[in-house]
């Protein structure tokens, strides 16, 4: 017996595709005679038949040959096999029609087959060489499929991504999972059917649940809205169901799904909110053909910038920074990515002003977009000299060359750190705002700050942090069980940059709605319960208590700004205190004191400058007048 599971001689599937074909012929006559001739009639039939049976068996071969129908794998037989067998069934049709035109009217004036045997031949051969194949295919699938108990699946999404994750599981016969139902949120679809798999409302995930012994959730919507599936996370995550989710479209293997591209879900996707929607013909008119700037390029928000910039045609866009490594791995992405826009790497220091001065001689920018900066609290409590170093100085050296050079607008990146700070890197922000923002009317260069809190997946950030310690097996670390964030996604962060850039008139602070602020705690847990493990059992959380000038809560607004609206209900302005240029003298010394390498004095200078400035949990509270 040839086994199913190796390939069957190609002679075999000839000769059983001729002798279905033979026997199809054969059934025809019978339905000719109703299934009940006499012996006269068939002997009469044989008579003229013998004489082109012969002649049926040599076309029928000739015809499958030049149409290879039996080259496919038989268990495997797909629309295409079906149209090559359709047509090459079509042809011999055709041909013993002319072949019985031609004996009729030239030889012996008898046709080759009757006209109701032809057609009806065509339609019996044609279902009994399908209908084998179908056989063999399922005689297949039912010999290798997994006999192991299947577990069962629903899958969220009852569009054309979720019909190819069902189609997809379906077929694959080595993924033992088995699609139980729909859920979604169309009421409308609600009790209805999906090639016969009911759709049901998430609300009934809990009695499905229950009854089916649902073991994994898979998300199959490309763009869902975030409060509904955080509602059916956390519902799966109180059920102790595994989330996995459907990879978007773009990163299918050749254009086709695979169920190995299924992957578990991660925070990433719970944090994220509604697409922002730009005002795409302002951002492009401002940017469109321009030498753009951007200064901490190889990093997180940086990079984003440059990805982002390029998709607006600019004349060429120069990537600076200091960190060499970094700045090859970006070279590289570009490159892979195939990046069509023009870019320099250049590497640099932006507390170099001479080196600084070169770059801006050289390129002339008409926009500049700094993100160059340290952002390590704890870091920065204990080195302040270094963050007036970059924040401040740095950010000064590129506010003086961008007014000599005529640019014609600077973006600053800020931070919600620099709202009341409590620390030295916050401080050093917020004086780095204060010069850029002082500086604003003193020539043609429109000075814009944005702020914003922490950035999902940033180097350094949280979420890195906790899978790093989650792959480790624990603790995951927090400092205060009270403590929350706000939290954006890079992409996101970088796109509202270039809205507030392209609409700043000079001046303004630009905040950003960051949405509800995220217990970290609650954050940890979910991060935990996501990786498929139990917290207490598998992995531990630590508290370790509140870091050197760390907020339990941050803010976007300091107790004497306030906002106005903007046309992008995500964009607000913030109304801060006027500034002098007395301020601008004090932010000289502090640059200077940087050479007395004193921490004392210049946490006493920030202060100065910056009177909201009260240290938290810090060895400068010693500083603040009581």
């Amino acid at each position: 017996m040839i086994s199913l599971r190796k390939h069957t001689p190609r002679w075999v599937i000839v000769l059983l595709d001729l002798l279905l074909n033979i026997s199809a012929l054969a059934f025809a006559y019978l339905i000719r005679f109703d299934l009940k001739a006499e012996y006269s009639q068939i002997q009469e039939e044989w008579n003229v038949l013998s004489k082109s049976i012969l002649f049926y068996i040599i076309v029928k071969f000739a015809v499958f040959q030049l149409f290879r129908i039996q080259k496919g794998l038989v268990r495997y037989t797909s629309t295409e096999d079906l149209r090559r067998i359709f047509l090459a069934i079509a042809t011999t049709t055709l041909i013993f029609t002319i072949a019985s035109i031609v004996r009729a009217k030239f030889m012996d004036g008898v046709y080759l087959f009757p006209t109701s045997i032809l057609i009806m031949e065509f339609i019996v051969s044609f279902a009994f060489t399908v209908g084998s194949r179908f056989i063999v295919k399922l005689i297949y699938l039912e010999a290798t499929k997994d006999k192991s108990e299947k577990v069962n699946v629903v899958v969220y999404g009852a569009g054309v991504s979720g019909l190819i994750t069902k189609r997809t599981i379906s077929k694959d016969r080595l993924i033992n999972q088995k699609i139980i139902g729909f859920l979604d949120d169309n009421k409308k679809l609600h009790n209805t059917r999906l090639e016969g798999t009911r759709i049901y409302s998430p609300d009934k995930l809990e009695d499905l649940a229950r009854e089916f012994e649902i073991k994994t959730l898979i998300i199959a919507i490309q763009n869902p809205d975030t409060e509904n599936i955080n509602r059916v996370v956390e519902k799966c995550l109180n059920l102790g169901i595994e989330v996995q989710k459907v990879p978007r479209p773009r990163s299918w293997i050749n254009g086709e799904f695979s169920s190995k591209q299924l992957s578990k879900i991660n925070i990433e996707d719970l944090l994220g909110r509604k697409p922002i929607q730009l005002d795409q013909a302002k951002i492009s008119s401002e940017l469109k053909g321009k030498v753009i700037l951007v200064t901490g390029a190889a990093g997180s928000i940086g990079s984003g910038l440059v990805k982002q910039i390029g998709n607006y045609e600019p004349k060429n866009i120069i990537l600076l920074d200091q960190a060499e490594s970094a700045l090859y791995d970006l070279q590289q992405d570009l490159h892979s990515k195939g990046s069509v826009f023009p870019f320099e790497i250049v590497i640099g220091d932006i507390r170099n002003y001479d080196r600084l001065k070169r770059v801006f001689d050289f390129y002339q920018p008409e926009f500049v977009f700094h993100a160059a900066a340290y952002k390590h609290v704890p870091l920065m409590e204990n080195n302040p000299s270094e963050a007036v170093l970059t924040n401040v100085k740095g950010t000064k050296n590129l506010v003086d060359l961008s007014l000599e050079f005529g640019v014609h607008k600077f973006v600053m990146i800020s931070t919600d750190k620099a709202v009341n700070p409590t620390n030295v890197m916050g401080a050093s922000k917020r004086v780095a705002e204060i010069y850029a923002q002082t500086k604003n009317n003193l020539g043609k260069t429109k000075f814009v700050t944005t702020r914003f809190g922490n950035v999902l997946g940033s180097n350094g950030s949280v979420i890195p942090l906790f899978q790093k310690q989650i792959e480790q097996g624990g603790p995951l670390t927090i400092t205060d069980e009270r403590i929350t964030r706000f939290f954006m996604t890079i992409p996101e962060a970088c796109q509202l940059v270039l809205e507030a850039g392209s609409m700043g008139q000079g001046g303004e602070i630009f905040v950003f709605d960051m949405g509800k602020s995220v217990k970290i705690l609650d954050l940890a847990k979910k991060m935990i319960q996501l990786s498929g493990l139990e917290i207490g059992k598998d992995i531990e959380i630590k508290v370790t208590g509140l870091r050197p000038g760390e907020k339990l809560y941050e803010e976007l607004l300091a107790s004497e700004e306030n906002t106005i609206p903007t046309h992008n209900p995500q964009i607000l302005i913030a109304k801060t205190k006027e500034n002098n240029e007395d301020q601008l003298h004090a932010i000289e010394e502090l640059i200077h004191l940087f050479e007395m390498q004193q921490n004392d004095q210049i946490v006493r200078k920030m202060k100065a400058i910056v009177p909201e400035y009260i240290s938290n949990n810090s060895e400068f509270e010693k500083l603040d007048t009581k």
